[in-house]
């Protein structure tokens, strides 16, 4: 049993039309903005950054490792 001339062109114009979105998906996440671990990250940071700086000044006000 062979095929038509348009059924097979009718698959073929599918398969190439397949093979154009191959790899393009939707964007599913969107833009939700800011996440709670994304906040929670950056508190995390700039208490850890602050806490060093906040040490590294006072050491270098006291004159070194050991509290006067």
């Amino acid at each position: 049993m062979t095929t038509s001339k348009r059924v097979a062109e009718k698959k073929v114009a599918k398969f190439e039309k397949n093979i154009t979105k191959r790899g393009i998906l939707p964007n599913q996440r969107g833009n939700k903005g800011l996440e709670p671990i994304h906040i929670f990250l950056v508190l995390f940071a700039v208490l850890f950054i602050g806490s060093f700086i906040f040490q590294v000044v006072r050491m270098a006000l006291n004159g070194g490792l050991l509290p006067r």
